[in-house]
């Protein structure tokens, strides 16, 4: 198998924006406590530019954090949800490599499960560029923990079916930061921390937080349709009572660049 392009990945989250707005994880409160731990400030009060926002779920609790949020999305799809689901808060479009804000002019740059679609070695720039002293650089990914056995078990069966294309979301958390700032030549002073929570949903909102990924949404409907049927009913012999326990590690990089 051919693995598709990161751009072809990245731009087809549009289509499925709706389907990722109501099905994808959120992260925890303890998270942003680490996040102004990690940095020396509080996120309330600060001006934070939210990076790759998506439909707006890290931008929605930034701003309920008490910051002030401007967000930061390429897709066209993605940005429509977002106005629809946070319309008083502003979006410019733009990436990470070449970021559309002025110079100094943010206290925060975050990147929630978007980071990995930047080049670092443009992306790290910018945010220095953009941000004021004092400022901080933070990116952060739900990961999958290596010691709940049902997650690993449906983590082989996704890397199988991708006939060992897919890169999903395990892996040592060290191994994620060099690759955070693979190419960077001047590598930034940084911190990381994970914290853990988890969700109960239904089983149709997992399996449809799966369809979200671009792995899945690039290789076709039928592909796609037949895996998820073939998990449901193993998911139902783990939980047959139909309510999915999703548990994540989220992992948190805090960076002063």
């Amino acid at each position: 198998m051919t693995a598709p392009s990161d751009t072809t990945r990245a731009h087809s989250f549009n289509a499925a924006a709706a389907q990722y707005a109501a099905n994808r994880p959120s992260y925890p409160p303890a998270l942003f406590d680490a996040i102004d731990e990690l940095a020396g400030r509080p996120l309330a009060g600060a001006r934070v530019a939210d990076v790759g926002a998506g439909t707006g779920i890290a931008t929605a609790l930034l701003h309920g954090r008490g910051a002030e949020v401007i967000a930061v999305e390429p897709g066209d799809g993605m940005a429509a949800q977002f106005r629809r689901t946070l319309p008083d808060v502003p979006i410019v479009r733009g990436d990470g490599n070449a970021l559309p804000l002025a110079d100094a002019s943010v206290d925060f740059v975050t990147y929630a499960q978007a980071w990995h679609w930047t080049e670092p070695a443009r992306a790290v720039p910018e945010a220095r560029r953009v941000l004021r002293p004092g400022g901080a650089l933070a990116l952060w990914w739900n990961m999958d923990p290596a010691d709940v056995p049902w997650i690993t078990e449906q983590a082989d069966r996704i890397r199988a079916h991708f006939n060992g294309v897919h890169n999903n979301k395990r892996g040592a958390p060290e191994m994620r930061t060099a690759l955070a700032f693979k190419g960077v030549p001047d590598m930034p002073d940084h911190a990381g921390h994970i914290v853990r929570w988890s969700r109960h949903v239904p089983i149709d909102t997992h399996l449809a937080n799966l369809g979200s990924h671009s792995i899945f949404l690039v290789q076709g409907e039928e592909k796609t349709g037949a895996f998820l049927a073939e998990e449901r009913e193993r998911l139902l012999q783990t939980f047959p009572d139909g309510t999915v326990e999703e548990v994540y590690d989220v992992l948190l990089i805090v960076a002063t660049p």
